[in-house]
């Protein structure tokens, strides 16, 4: 904290910090209380009042009734700490400012320096008077009768705008006092301009700031989102392909936020079609990516931590294993890890979600065509060390980077990534999403017959567990990137229906603050876990008007499969 205040009543010779006469305890003196800790935490710090030598303070001192001995006895408390306090004598020295029933301006002067007072707005003060002002504030009940929640009518904020603009001009710092102890209030004085920011809840104050670099993002540049066509969109013919993006972690709030953090713009929202899945496992309301996506990947809901196989343990088939023997090719991509729960419920049967090498050895019995992701050595060093010989004897190429899977025309391909090829966006992960989903696009494209992708956001989800927005948003920006990338290739195909949607919220995030004409926003976050709360699903093409409505999460599935009207091949 910048700044510390008590109030203070003068009684039988001696300083009492309360808030009301009556509150007085004989042993909660200004002295015990304030000025022989600061003392203390001085000397502690090498003369200065906190561990980081920038770091100011001042101690404000409200005076409840009688400044005439108030002053007099504070100064008598001083004495013999003089460096401590006085910043004539020391710049580092913790400023003393008296409030409340301060004397009148014109005997400022009868004071030593050490002292310095707070003004009021409406006082007209003297060049030499000014120089004994520390700050200057006001009740806000005389500007506004804002009660702390959303913003102050448009007249009462200029009216409180024009007051600090008017201290400022002085060249001193303003505080409002009688103001609502929230962060919605906190916020909108700061966008006002204020100083200070009283509160009588100093521990959820300092991480309602300390916190800021992870609860706040503003953008330095908008990206134009694709314009549907919307030609194909809702007809109620086959779909001969079918893209479904899943943003993991992603809920209405994370979708807001890129929004906002975009200037209003945003490709999720071009999506006419929209419905809410409900994402419960079945061993809990909260559900992990594992049961979330083995829910979209096979139709049945399961246990948390399980990768495709019913709560009975059970294997099922996932989509790819499903549309195979019709013809179709499936390719399956990742941002993050390929072995992670959300990709590795389309092409694996685990009981643990963790069993990331037992994972990647299923991945030689599965009906998937293209594969793009990190965690390369759950493959190649892997307990089976022929595993990668069996994969390629299915006629798959493996790749190491995107450079050579974008080169190549092979129509069966493993590309198993670096893993610093899915690091953070903001730490330059660059368009590895894009790329993986265009390249996969173009080869499954070749089969006449239809494709079937999966690609996931991955790390909107690890923004969410961290707690940290600007990870969030720049990952759900690049997944809103995506989509864009799938809208329009949906048009210049005509046959292929989009679904976007979530395996779970994770976070609990809330907006406190947001401008999309600035780009900027300003979150909070309940936990470090997933939500139970329901998902967007969009859907866009042909098929899409099944997506509408409420539904639980495994209904994805046989929405899709519906979609695509199977007809057995010879």
């Amino acid at each position: 904290m910048g700044s510390i205040e008590a109030d203070v009543f003068y009684r039988n010779g001696e300083l009492f910090v309360a808030h009301e006469s009556s509150e007085i305890a004989p042993s909660k003196t200004l002295k015990k209380l304030y000025i022989d800790p600061l003392v203390a935490f001085f000397k502690d710090h090498a003369n200065h009042p906190y561990p980081d030598p920038k770091q100011k303070l001042q101690l404000v001192i409200d005076i409840k009734e009688d400044y005439e001995h108030v002053i007099p006895k504070l100064l008598a408390d001083l004495k013999g700490n003089e460096p401590v306090f006085d910043q004539q004598i020391n710049p580092s020295a913790i400023k003393i400012v008296m409030s409340g029933a301060v004397p009148p301006a014109g005997k400022f002067k009868d004071y030593p320096s050490l002292i310095s007072f707070d003004g009021r707005p409406a006082n007209q003060y003297t060049s030499d008077q000014l120089k004994r002002i520390g700050m200057i504030s006001d009740d806000i009940s005389h500007y506004s009768v804002w009660n702390g929640k959303g913003t102050p009518t448009p007249t009462d904020l200029e009216k409180m705008k024009a007051v600090i603009a008017k201290v400022h001009a002085l060249g001193k710092p303003f505080r409002f006092w009688a103001t609502k102890d929230s962060p919605n209030s906190w916020k909108e004085l700061e966008h006002m301009g204020v100083d200070w920011i009283g509160t009588d809840h100093p521990v959820v104050l300092k991480d309602f700031y300390q916190n800021r670099t992870k609860l706040e993002y503003s953008n330095p540049k908008a990206y134009k989102p694709y314009q549907p066509t919307y030609k194909s969109d809702g007809l109620k013919t086959k779909a001969k392909n079918v893209i479904l993006l899943i943003g993991d972690g992603m809920g209405l709030a994370q979708i807001q936020a890129g929004l906002s953090a975009n200037f209003g713009q945003s490709n999720i929202i071009t999506i006419k079609h929209l419905g809410l899945s409900r994402t419960e496992a079945s061993n809990s309301d909260f559900t992990d990516s594992a049961a979330g996506a083995t829910a979209m990947a096979t139709g049945h809901k399961t246990n948390n931590r399980y990768i495709s196989i019913d709560s009975t343990g059970k294997a099922l088939q996932s989509i790819p294993d499903i549309l195979a023997p019709y013809g179709l090719t499936s390719g399956i991509i990742s941002s993050g890890d390929i072995t992670d729960a959300t990709p590795a419920a389309f092409y694996a049967h685990q009981l643990e979600r963790s069993m990331t090498k037992e994972i990647a050895a299923d991945f030689q019995n599965s009906h998937v065509d293209i594969l793009v992701g990190s965690k390369r050595k759950s493959f190649t060093e892997n307990p089976d060390q022929k595993l990668m010989d069996k994969i390629l004897a299915k006629g798959y190429i493996l790749q190491k980077d995107l450079k050579s899977f974008v080169a190549s025309n092979a129509n069966k391909q493993v590309v198993l990534l670096d893993d610093s090829a899915t690091r953070k966006i903001l730490e330059g992960r660059g368009e590895m999403l894009k790329t993986s989903f265009l390249k996969t696009v173009e080869l499954l494209s070749k089969n006449k017959k239809g494709f079937f992708i999966m690609a996931e956001g991955a790390q909107i989800d690890h923004g969410g567990h961290a707690n940290d927005l600007p990870f969030a948003v720049t990952e759900q920006q690049d997944f809103d990137r995506l989509v864009g990338e799938a809208l329009k290739f949906a048009d210049q195909d005509g046959e292929t229906l989009v679904i976007v949607t979530a395996d779970h919220e994770t976070g609990g995030l809330s907006l406190l603050d947001a401008s999309y004409r600035k780009g900027t926003i300003r979150g909070n976050f309940s936990t470090d876990d997933h939500t139970n709360i329901m998902v967007p699903v969009f859907a866009y093409g042909p098929g899409s008007e099944a997506f509408m409505g409420v539904y639980p999460n495994h209904q994805i599935f046989y929405k899709i499969i519906e979609a695509y009207r199977l007809k057995k091949t010879q």
